[in-house]
């Protein structure tokens, strides 16, 4: 699909397109670098798409040119195929991501996570833990919540009957409010919002943010809540540098900070004053974390 000159103009040079099936779906991959590169592979979450790693890639890409960058549209999002609603579960998602590394990115690599695309990625290399070489994360969660915790407005909107369609699929919620999560909401305006939209323009195009929203526990029964089990223990018995890099401005994810560094007390850890969507506000911090974690990382 060719992408409209607005977008064009804001993606990194050279970039490299293309489309693997994963079973009976689709999933497009943007690439920057050389081919031969050490492999990192940059995965977002929801509502998004890999539009929200530029900033990143063309960072990383000034400090560490030998890197091969990979960017995938997580499946229903960005350019990449929709499923019915029904279809969107982590084991699916981790399936789906996992078999697209394994005809584009076969070796070893290092992941880089933000929102969904954290448990995603970390389920991906359950069944992949040799090829791990390290972890950045930002802003997503590692492992099943406490049990004390609470939904947020947010997910408890995207559990109720009638209205979260209306909402999710009928409105476009959240891409019309993104700004709203940000530490700098000028971070999201424009241009850049009207990319965030663009993938998901048409009614028919929006199951995903309403499947991925309801993916979220809204209690310890919750289908996913295993499956945040097994991303958990990828997470804590990786053997691998590891980074965080966080917006504590979050209002959904910003105080999970505490949590992860706790269960990785090795890591890295460097607080910002960003928002949810941390690669709009600090890209320097996050290329950084991931040229310092491929560095130290044994290939």
């Amino acid at each position: 699909m060719t992408l409209p000159d607005f977008i064009e103009r804001e993606l990194p040079p050279g970039r490299r397109d293309q489309t693997l099936a994963v079973g009976d779906e689709r999933m497009h991959v943007m690439e920057w670098g050389p081919a031969s590169g050490r492999t990192v592979v940059l995965v977002h979450g929801n509502p998004t798409w890999g539009f929200l790693w530029r900033k990143v890639v063309a960072a990383v890409q000034a400090r560490e040119p030998s890197l091969r960058l990979i960017v995938p549209d997580v499946i229903g999002l960005g350019l990449s195929s929709r499923p019915a609603a029904s279809a969107h579960t982590l084991a699916n998602h981790g399936r789906w991501l996992g078999e697209t590394l394994d005809q584009i990115a076969p070796g070893p690599l290092v992941l880089v996570a933000q929102d969904w695309g954290g448990p995603i990625g970390l389920r991906a290399m359950s069944e992949r833990r040799a090829r791990l070489r390290g972890l950045v994360l930002g802003n997503t969660a590692v492992g099943p919540p406490a049990p004390s915790f609470k939904p947020t407005l947010f997910h408890r909107l995207a559990q109720l009957p009638i209205v979260s369609d209306l909402l999710f699929r009928g409105a476009g919620f959240p891409l019309g409010v993104l700004h709203m999560t940000q530490g700098d909401r000028r971070s999201i305006r424009g241009a850049i919002a009207r990319a965030y939209r663009w993938p998901l323009r048409t009614l028919a195009s929006r199951a995903a943010p309403l499947a991925l929203a309801r993916m979220v526990p809204d209690s310890l029964s919750h289908p996913t809540v295993p499956e945040l089990a097994v991303c958990e223990q990828v997470f804590v018995d990786a053997k691998v540098p590891v980074a965080l890099v966080w917006g504590v401005k979050d209002p959904i994810l910003g105080r999970v900070i505490n949590h992860a560094a706790r269960l990785r007390p090795d890591a890295t850890v460097v607080r910002t004053q960003a928002g949810h969507f941390l690669q709009e506000e600090v890209p320097g911090e996050l290329a950084q974390a991931i040229v310092d974690v491929a560095r130290k990382a044994t290939w």
